[in-house]
């Protein structure tokens, strides 16, 4: 014991002063873009962990140079980590077009530009260049939805669902609202509709069965106490089979036959018909307020491709009414957000160039032959670089991902790497762990990487990763 102790103290005493590595030329450049106290705070970091590690007898038996060099090691690990944005850009090889984890729509090049090129200094948000006088600062994005989608007027949040909520709050706090069973849906994170119309205030009344709902279950369910009817469309799963529910035509005619609210929370939110391209049938706002929705809304990236956010669309009145809500500063949206969603609904003015620019409605109109051209390109090169792993070329399919088109896959050609040495699941941590992370799917002891969402240069950045990994022996 006392050898042990001799030799820990000995071990203790070779730790090098702060000050001291603080001449380490490793570090000049990082205290002159970080700062000096960044790095020494980084410094002595690293100094008690290795300290820790000798006191817990972890540590072999080290030269008072091996030490430094373990400690220099750790500090620029952590200057790295420092020095590094957090919220950066990834690889995303899941074949998934929206991924909330990984940020959902990529914005359009031309929403890139007008943030760096009009919000890098002071920029117009809510004054009236003509008057001088504080304005409504989502004024034009109003403009561009009544174009785009016929409605009388809109207005943005942060997320659709503080959309609902505050919509619910403002036509019927304390009051009832009628929603089918059926359409009492989960979204992300474990947020429930229920608890959503719980926050707002309003009164949840559930209808019909969870796979039917008829107008009778409406119409038993109106007291003097119901202020709307809700319909929420099931974006993120589909009911087959024994089913029915009722159309929103129908729903619109009970709501005002009874002088109460039609709400329409259409989820995904499209600008155009995906039918036309295959896809089965999916209500778009404009079609919601042509059938008398009082008011609807939805998300404003996932089916639009814009940043986060939440649009409401309706009846003069009852915008104007939201917008008057106490919550109405709390749920609303910043200068970035506004400025990528009217970048993004300008190019829906034409709808051919919002299918040619915008990248998930690129993503998801991609031939399935240049997916597998792609592909077996991508295949035929990691077979060159890589001596630890089978490569192999398979059939699959995408989705579009985030509650948005359930239940309709993508044809796509994977590319499966399937490691000797280390499982797939360490390999898909490796990849995701490299310079710039890559996200990929596992399946069958594979690493899968689907060629539909990768954008320009992504190719290459997978390829280097791999062979890294494998020349590292793993």
């Amino acid at each position: 014991m006392a050898k042990q102790n001799e030799f820990t103290t000995a071990m203790l005493r070779m730790l090098p002063a702060v000050d001291e590595l603080l001449k380490e030329p490793d570090f000049e450049k990082s205290t002159a873009e970080l700062g000096r106290t960044v790095v020494v705070v980084s410094i002595r970091r690293a100094i008690k962990g290795i300290r820790e590690l000798i006191m817990s007898q972890a540590l072999a038996e080290m030269d008072e140079d091996a030490i430094r060099r373990k400690i220099v090691v750790d500090v620029k690990h952590y200057l790295d980590a420092i020095s590094r944005p957090h919220y950066r850009r990834v690889v995303n090889a899941m074949g998934i077009i929206l991924h909330t984890a990984i940020g959902r729509a990529v914005l359009s090049a031309q929403a890139l530009r007008q943030i760096q090129d009009e919000l890098s200094g002071y920029s117009l948000l809510q004054a009236n260049i003509e008057t001088g006088k504080r304005s409504q600062r989502d004024e034009y994005i109003e403009q561009l939805l009544r174009r785009l989608t016929g409605a009388e007027a809109a207005t943005v949040v942060n997320n659709n669902a503080a959309a609902t909520s505050i919509v619910l709050n403002t036509v019927a706090d304390g009051r009832e609202v009628i929603v089918s069973r059926g359409q009492l849906v989960e979204i992300g994170g474990a947020f429930r509709l229920p608890d959503v119309m719980a926050f707002s205030g309003a009164k949840l009344v559930e209808v019909g069965t969870t796979n039917k709902t008829h107008p009778r279950d409406y119409l038993n369910a109106i007291t003097e106490n119901t202020a709307a009817i809700l319909r929420v469309h099931p974006s993120n799963y589909k009911i087959q089979g024994f089913s029915s529910e009722v159309s929103l035509d129908e729903l619109v005619e009970i709501a005002h036959s009874h002088g109460l609210v039609m709400i329409d929370d259409v989820g995904a939110g499209a600008l155009i018909d995906f039918s036309q391209f295959g896809f089965e049938p999916e209500p778009t706002l404009s079609e919601s307020i042509a059938k008398g929705a009082d008011i609807v809304t939805s998300s404003a990236d996932k089916m639009i491709g814009a940043s986060q956010g939440g649009i409401i669309l309706g009846r003069t009145k009852l915008i104007d009414t939201v917008r008057k809500n106490q919550f109405a500063r709390i749920v609303r949206v910043g200068k970035l957000t506004l400025a990528a969603l009217e970048a993004t609904l300008k190019l829906f003015l034409d709808e051919a160039v919002a299918l040619r620019e915008l990248p998930t409605l690129k993503m998801l109109r991609r031939d399935a032959s240049e997916i597998a051209k792609q592909a077996d390109v991508m295949a035929t090169d990691l077979k060159k670089s890589v001596s630890g792993a089978k490569v192999t070329t398979m059939s699959g399919f995408s989705q579009l991902g985030s509650g948005s088109l359930p239940g309709q896959n993508l044809p796509t050609t994977l590319v499966a790497l399937q490691p000797e040495i280390i499982g797939a699941e360490s390999l898909a941590q490796k990849l995701r762990q490299y310079s710039t992370p890559i996200f990929t799917r596992i399946q069958n002891d594979q690493v899968l990487i689907d060629p539909r969402t990768m954008l320009s240069g992504d190719d290459k950045i997978i390829i280097e990763a791999v062979t890294e990994i494998f020349n590292q022996k793993c």
